[in-house]
């Protein structure tokens, strides 16, 4: 996110502008380059809502942090078509998951897309938490319950539970 200047925003006012205001600048991949097309128009509006979020974000704006507080969650709860109508472009989101796992069965896959079932870190997660609570471990016994379930490295997931 950035105010220009001298330009759009003189350079005295850019302090004042940054408290104040909230100006981004929409650009697309071929600014000055040439005339853009449907996808490039596309692609500078994603970037703008990206940069308007991390905007909010910076500012604390609540409902910005909660926004990307459900979308983790889904995220974490394998809700795919939460995480879709969430996404800053879901019609793209779900292009891109689709590349991966295509199926209708995909959108209920309790691993993500990325990593596939063996190495994504939220199932690994998921599956140390229902082995810890099955077994009555407490919170604080992660390195027992890691050392059990994927005795080859624990210390990969420790910072994760």
């Amino acid at each position: 996110v950035m105010n220009e200047g001298p330009g759009h925003v003189p350079l005295h006012k850019i302090p004042d502008n940054m408290r104040k205001t909230a100006m981004l600048c929409y650009v697309t991949p071929k600014e000055h380059l040439g005339l853009p097309n449907r996808e490039d128009v596309k692609a500078g509006i994603i970037a703008y809502r990206i940069a308007a979020h991390a905007a909010d974000l910076a500012k604390g704006h609540p409902r910005a942090q909660e926004w990307d507080d459900t979308l983790s969650k889904a995220r974490f709860e394998f809700r795919w078509n939460d995480q879709f109508n969430l996404a800053l472009d879901p019609v793209t989101a779900r292009a891109m998951h689709d590349e991966t796992i295509g199926s209708d069965a995909g959108k209920s896959a309790h691993f993500c897309s990325m990593c596939g079932p063996k190495f994504c870190s939220m199932k690994i997660t998921d599956d140390v938490r229902a082995y810890a609570a099955e077994r009555g471990y407490a919170e604080d016994d992660a390195e027992k319950v890691l050392e059990e379930t994927h005795p080859a490295s624990p210390s990969v997931y420790a910072g994760s539970l």
